[in-house]
């Protein structure tokens, strides 16, 4: 368009005029002549606005000086915003005078004066201050200053969120296109108003809004403040606003990650049902099913166990975590579903295959040689001589730990059914020792071979004390090494929970042992695993559920 002919056909300055004279209608007069114009000034203001969207703001404000002034007098008519679409217009023409990379003190100030217009225009406050000035006209309405607001907001939010999602299907045009520096001005604006509910629909639309640019179009400012006010509680969000929210701003998706460690070590949670609750309710499991976010959550959680050394609370917590994230991988729709590969894509496939199945799939009776199966995998893999830096190992023993349940139901089945010793213990021995300096999971397994042999003769025994287990708790309170001590642990507690005679003596003895050692949570983690598991998948004698909620009735008050 012919820029020269552009300002005649506005007729920029009668507007100008007319806003001087109307002020913010408070006269009969001013009020019946604003009422009069409004159907064309609404024209004019369309007409503005297409001229504008596709200039820069420093062209647009040299094409037409006075702009801001008469914009500015424009939005403080309550007649002008309450007009069908005035006050939508009136919002992206301010949108094309921000300057997304302010240059001098000038446009930051030009850009401060246009956050507070749009805070005025949004703000009930606003409207509230200036009842007085408004009164007529909302009194004329038929409804209260509350009512009024309420209308022009829900309103205004209808006629931005209609305008991007129909500029999202209609990309290809690009004389009808909004452009992406708009876009960015309107979440800058939103930010002072996150909180607002009506404001909830035009969050939503943004969020899921991309447009046809290549960079984030969105102010991280925006997204900051949309991921606090989520983490908050303050806004509630649809699912797939959230998880485009942590797609497109990686910081958001770590504070979140961060959030929730931080939640699940802070508040007293009785069960590992808590613990799933505040999982799902934070909404991570269910936006891992993207594998972009698996693999930052995974790599936030990996950071956090290396910084706790491999406390039992975290690992169980990271347990947790990959079983509600399989459950929401499991609910994909297969056309949207993505392979295991795009989780895991540099681990061994097999093994991959193997941990992710889950108990509930196989048959019990099956689950000894499924066992099997995965701990001959991964010996191959760990004494493969490619396998020879420590990275390398621990990354095979964090994927190993995420699919912990595996390893609970290994250390009871060495008691309850018929399997090879040897390779179930060496899995247990792995993941209680994975280095193997100095033959340390060498000697870790002849340890475990040692305590298994001395459970097992007295497994079938219905009358036992303290006594009799005395060389298996002596390994656990006389011995220096932590990971012989904890897979010492591991074995007997098992053998407390589901041997005949266990049962009598298992409060006693777990009594002992918490009271000479520090594995008061060690234990305690390995008993809310087995209640969750249980809660799950059932257990058929319920002398061992009555035992296991005994058992963590004590230790609750002790960790």
């Amino acid at each position: 368009m012919d820029q020269d002919n552009t300002v005649p056909k506005l007729n920029f300055g009668y507007w100008l005029d007319k806003a001087i004279e109307w002020g913010q209608a408070t006269t009969l007069e001013s009020q019946k002549d604003v009422c009069l114009h409004l159907p064309q000034l609404q024209e004019f203001l369309h007409q503005l606005y297409e001229t504008i969207k596709h200039l820069s703001s420093t062209v647009a404000i040299q094409q037409f000086p006075l702009i801001g002034q008469l914009l500015g007098r424009l939005c403080w008519n309550p007649f002008v915003i309450g007009y069908d679409e005035s006050q939508k217009t009136l919002m992206w023409c301010l949108c094309c005078l921000y300057s997304s990379e302010p240059q001098s003190t000038v446009e930051l100030k030009a850009n401060s004066w246009i956050r507070s217009l749009l805070c005025h225009l949004l703000s009930s406050s606003k409207w509230e201050s200036n009842e007085a000035e408004t009164s007529t006209f909302v009194s004329a309405l038929g409804y209260t200053s509350a009512d009024y607001y309420c209308h022009l907001v829900k309103n205004m939010v209808v006629s931005l969120v209609t305008e991007l999602r129909e500029n999202q299907f209609n990309g290809l045009n690009i004389q009808g296109s909004i452009s992406a520096s708009h876009v960015n001005a309107v979440s800058i604006f939103c930010v002072p108003l996150i909180t607002l509910p009506d404001l909830t629909p035009l969050l939503e639309t943004l969020l899921l809004y991309h447009g046809g640019s290549s960079k984030e179009i969105l102010s991280s400012e925006f997204l900051e403040a949309v991921n606090e006010a989520f983490l908050k509680k303050k806004i509630s969000l649809p699912e797939s606003a959230v998880f485009s929210l942590w797609l497109r701003h990686l910081p958001s998706l770590e504070k979140a990650t961060l959030h929730l460690l931080d939640q699940l070590f802070s508040i007293q949670l009785n069960s590992l049902e808590e613990v799933a609750c505040v999982m799902k309710d934070s909404l991570l499991p269910q936006a891992a099913s993207h594998p972009a976010i698996f693999r930052i959550v995974n790599e936030i959680f990996k950071n956090a166990l290396m910084e706790t050394d491999g406390t039992s609370g975290v690992t169980t917590i990271i347990q947790v975590f990959t079983q509600l994230f399989l459950q929401a991988h499991q609910n994909e729709n297969k056309q949207h579903k993505f392979p295991l590969k795009a989780y895991f894509p540099y681990h061994h496939q097999p093994l991959v295959r193997g941990l992710v199945r889950r108990p509930s799939e196989l048959p019990t009776s099956y689950w000894s040689q499924h066992l099997k199966h995965i701990s001959d995998m991964l010996k191959e893999l760990v004494e493969d001589t490619n396998v020879s830096s420590l990275t390398d190992l621990f990354e095979i023993w964090f994927l190993v730990a995420c699919f912990g349940e595996w390893l609970d139901i290994a250390a009871e089945q060495l008691l309850k059914a018929a399997v090879e010793p040897d390779a179930v213990l060496w899995l247990l021995a792995f993941y209680y020792c994975p280095k193997n300096e100095n033959q340390q999971r060498t000697q870790t397994m002849v340890e475990a071979q040692a305590v298994y042999s001395h459970l097992m003769m007295l497994f079938s025994c219905t009358d036992l004390s303290l006594k009799d287990l005395e060389a298996a708790v002596h390994r656990i309170t006389g011995i220096e090494q932590c990971w012989n001590q904890c897979l010492t642990t591991h074995l007997l507690t098992n053998f407390l929970l589901f041997s005949h005679g266990g049962h009598k003596i298992a409060q006693e003895c777990i009594y002992h042992i918490t009271k000479t050692t520090d594995t008061s949570k060690e234990v305690y983690n390995l008993l809310t695993r087995t209640a969750y598991r249980f809660n799950h998948s059932g257990e058929e004698n319920q002398r061992t559920v009555k035992l296991l909620n005994e058992l963590l009735q004590k230790l609750t008050l002790k960790v």
